[in-house]
C-alpha cells in the first residue's frame, strides 16, 4: 500500500511539473507537437507554481510527521523514565529545531523554483 501511495504521488507530480508535450508525448505527430510545445509555453508559469504547492504542501506534510514522531517519543521517554526528562526534553527540542531548519529550507527551495 505504501508503494503504491508513492508511485501515485509521483506519477501526478510528474504530470503537475511536466509540459503537456513530454507528459502526454504521441509518437509521429511532429507538426502537433510543436503546437502543443508553444501551448506549453504559455502556460508553464501556472503548472509551476502547481507544482511548488505540492512541493511546499508535501514538505510541510512531512515536517509534521516528524516532528509528532519525535514530540511522541519524547513524552514516552519521559513516562518510562521521569529521572531523566529534560534530557530527553533537551534533545527534542534540538531535534526539532532541525527538522524545522531543513522544512524552511525546503519551503524556501520550492519557492524560489516557483518564483524563478
Amino acid at each position: 500500500m505504501k508503494n503504491l501511495l508513492i508511485v501515485g504521488v509521483l506519477a501526478v507530480a510528474a504530470v503537475l511539473v511536466l509540459p503537456p508535450h513530454l507528459a502526454f508525448a504521441q509518437p509521429g505527430n511532429e507538426a502537433a507537437a510543436k503546437e502543443t510545445k508553444a501551448e506549453a509555453n504559455s502556460g508553464t508559469d501556472v503548472r509551476m507554481f502547481m507544482g511548488a504547492s505540492v512541493g511546499a504542501g508535501l514538505v510541510m506534510l512531512g515536517a509534521g510527521l516528524a516532528i509528532g514522531r519525535i514530540g511522541a517519543s519524547a513524552v514516552e521517554g519521559m513516562s518510562r523514565q521521569p529521572e531523566v526528562a529534560g534530557n530527553i526534553q533537551t534533545g527534542m527540542i534540538i531535534s526539532a529545531a532541525i527538522m524545522e531548519g531543513a522544512t524552511f529550507f525546503a519551503l524556501a527551495v520550492c519557492l524560489i523554483e516557483a518564483l524563478g
